[in-house]
């Protein structure tokens, strides 16, 4: 009986090893490719902010966001992300501060601040375009994250540009490995009904 449930696990193990293997590798390719290009709003997912001020990580996703709102891609710009354990602030909300401070006009941007999975985020994100009569995004954030985050809010209806933030990585390493198959992971959750 043993042996049996051994050689079940193998069996069904290999194929989806084989499938995570396949979808690392198609999240790898996507973090690489800039495809922003003209649309009705750039879409800056949330990122870690402490004390009403962007981490890093959300700086260099902001100040990637501005650069393409200062090129024309957008007239608009929308900051995402709900509040973190922090009680005063979003991640939304500190977005949409430090896009002000930077000479984006406060009318020019749109905020999501109740997100607290990728999932959730981007369903309200989508609730917001189909408010205001949006239909396409460039998307900003951490290359490997857009992959997964394309595909959920390309389901709610949207047409969707990844536009990943500039990597001060050299080369990849082990950590940029893992986040391709961390998010082939949740990907594959989000395909079967566990949004994450």
């Amino acid at each position: 009986m043993k042996r049996l449930a051994a050689l079940a696990v193998l069996v069904a193990g290999i194929p989806l090893a084989a499938y995570l293997a396949i979808l690392a590798k198609a999240i790898e390719r996507q973090s690489l490719v800039d495809e922003a290009d003209r649309a009705d709003v750039i879409l800056v997912l949330g990122a870690a902010q402490y004390n009403g001020r962007p981490s890093p990580v959300l700086r260099a996703r902001l100040d990637h966001a501005l650069e393409l709102y200062r090129r024309g891609i957008a007239p608009r710009l929308l900051t995402s992300g709900g509040a973190g354990g922090d009680p005063k602030h979003t991640e939304g909300e500190v977005g949409r501060e430090y896009l002000i401070k930077q000479g984006v006009p406060a009318e020019a941007i749109l905020v999501e601040r109740a997100g607290d999975t990728t999932v959730h985020t981007l369903q309200s994100v989508a609730a917001i375009m189909r408010q205001m009569n949006l239909q396409s995004a460039v998307m900003v954030s951490d290359g490997y994250h857009i992959f997964r985050a394309k595909r959920i809010l390309e389901h709610e209806g949207m047409i969707v540009y990844g536009s990943p933030r500039p990597s001060t990585q050299r080369r990849p390493g082990w950590r940029q490995q893992w986040q391709h198959v961390r998010q082939a992971l949740a990907y594959l959750l989000w395909r079967v009904g566990i949004p994450l």
